[in-house]
């Protein structure tokens, strides 16, 4: 029997995703835990594998396309199913079979969800020139709320960013269910918005020409919306880099974080002679470079094992404590900073460490990770050691219970044990804790554990 996939929750949490790429076409044979799309989300770009065998008949939304989580954006026949099975799974999933693209014809097309039943609540009305189902224009209806609650649907993402550009959400229509106004509808009402303002200044501009007006007087005359950054940039010696999804994400969560989490630091300088030299003994023979992150990551975890109480994280009502080390390692990609955990960190011998993280680095800025790579973790680890900087802290990721900051390690006159200066290598850590799962006393504790481990390497092997 044919099948509607739907926009999966590729990240706990996520109200809404997009198809950044699909990775099959209509007439594909799909089998188990085959990549169908790649799925953009406020974290990463992840890919989003098939839980079932069959073969594609319909992709319900176009790359690029956002949609609400539970939204359906494939049809998947089953064996010895044609076309003619497509339009029943649509109807049973509540899917207006209209507006699509021919299913052999290799592209893709819009469709339009039927919204739940809510008494009164009209769908919203579709713009003059008959666009498909989603598009908006600058004259099309606003979304209508439940008239006995006054409610309008939106998602939170689309609540912040309309309030962000001071745009009312009754202004704009909604065309995800029960007519909920989802982010590419607010995207399109600003796009039309700007559309329409920029044809109001041509106009006023025009009429001035034509009446011998002066152009700064025309420029003066009220517009219905506000010239964009960049545009009115044009010479001035910059330019304004529109924010894309991750970036947008990034700054959200950031921004939370600080807010909302309280912070507090510790730092460490830990001597790495030792480290540096079993790293260039073992570089000697292994098959594959050992780096100081990898030696890092163990110590973490090891530290996290001595210490249990800071293997946890914030859970609202309670603190969850592990008892496995998860550990979130940040890559830095072409889109922002994402961060792939690295599971079972205090099990795995020093080579696995080593070859875990660069996968886990080389798909990440390929896009390529997998939704459950994302998830979980109770600690961060954050390393700019090698662009050479000395210090430096970073931002909680809640609801993780620390993050280490990685400094490089820099050649620096040291005290030895007999009181003489002596030239050493040292490294300078960052502990940013949260004080609601971590007091200071235990963040000192795990960071000592952390410092003792480090400073001997052999004992992160045993």
């Amino acid at each position: 029997m044919a099948e509607i996939i739907r926009m999966p929750e590729v990240l706990a949490g996520a109200a809404e995703a997009a198809v950044q790429t699909w990775l099959v076409s209509v007439g594909s044979v799909v089998a188990v835990d085959q990549p169908l799309a790649e799925i953009e989300t406020d974290k990463a770009i992840v890919e989003f594998t098939a839980e079932k065998a069959g073969t594609i008949g319909r992709l319900l939304i176009a790359e690029g396309d956002t949609v609400a989580v539970g939204d359906p954006i494939v049809v998947l026949l089953g064996d010895g199913e044609g076309d003619d099975a497509i339009g029943p799974a649509l109807a049973a999933a509540g899917v207006a079979d209209a507006g699509v693209a021919d299913t052999r014809g290799g592209g893709t097309g819009d469709v339009s969800v039927a919204a739940e039943p809510v008494v009164g609540v009209p769908a919203p009305a579709p713009s003059v020139d008959e666009e498909p189902a989603g598009a908006v224009s600058g004259g099309e209806e606003p979304a209508e709320a439940a008239p006995d609650s006054g409610r309008i649907f939106a998602t939170p993402i689309v609540r912040r960013l309309a309030a962000q550009a001071g745009v009312p959400l009754a202004d704009v229509a909604g065309t995800g269910p029960r007519a909920r106004i989802v982010r590419r509808d607010l995207e399109r009402h600003l796009a039309a918005l700007e559309r329409s303002g920029a044809a109001s200044r041509a106009s006023a501009e025009a009429s001035s020409a034509e009446a011998g007006e002066p152009a700064s007087a025309a420029a003066s005359m009220p517009t219905p919306a506000a010239v964009p950054a960049s545009a009115s940039a044009a010479g001035a010696g910059f330019e304004d880099v529109p924010l894309d999804r991750m970036r947008k994400a990034i700054a959200r969560r950031l921004t939370e974080s600080k807010a909302t989490v309280p912070h507090f630091y510790l730092v460490a300088d830990c001597r790495v002679e030792r480290l540096l030299e079993l790293r260039r003994t073992v570089n000697e023979t292994a098959a594959r470079k050992i780096s100081v992150n990898d030696f890092v990551l163990k110590a973490v975890a090891a530290a996290l094992v001595e210490v249990p109480a800071a293997n946890a994280i914030w859970n609202v009502d309670s603190i969850r404590r592990f008892s496995s080390v998860d550990v979130s390692v940040a890559v830095a990609t072409e889109g922002g900073l994402t961060t792939p955990v690295l599971r079972g960190v205090e099990r795995m011998p020093l080579g696995e460490v080593s070859a875990t993280v660069a996968d886990l680095a080389e798909r990440a800025r390929a896009g390529r990770l997998r939704q459950h790579e994302l998830e979980g973790g109770s600690f961060s680890v954050s390393n700019l050691g090698m662009y050479g900087t000395a210090q430096f802290t970073a931002i909680l990721n809640p609801p993780q219970s620390g993050i280490l900051a990685v400094g490089a390690a820099r050649a620096v006159p040291v005290v030895g044990v007999d009181g003489a200066l002596e030239a050493g290598q040292v490294m300078t850590v960052t502990l940013s804790a949260d004080h609601r799962v971590l007091d200071g006393a235990v963040a000192a504790e795990w960071l000592a554990a952390f410092q003792r481990r480090i400073e001997n390497p052999l004992s992160i092997l045993i």
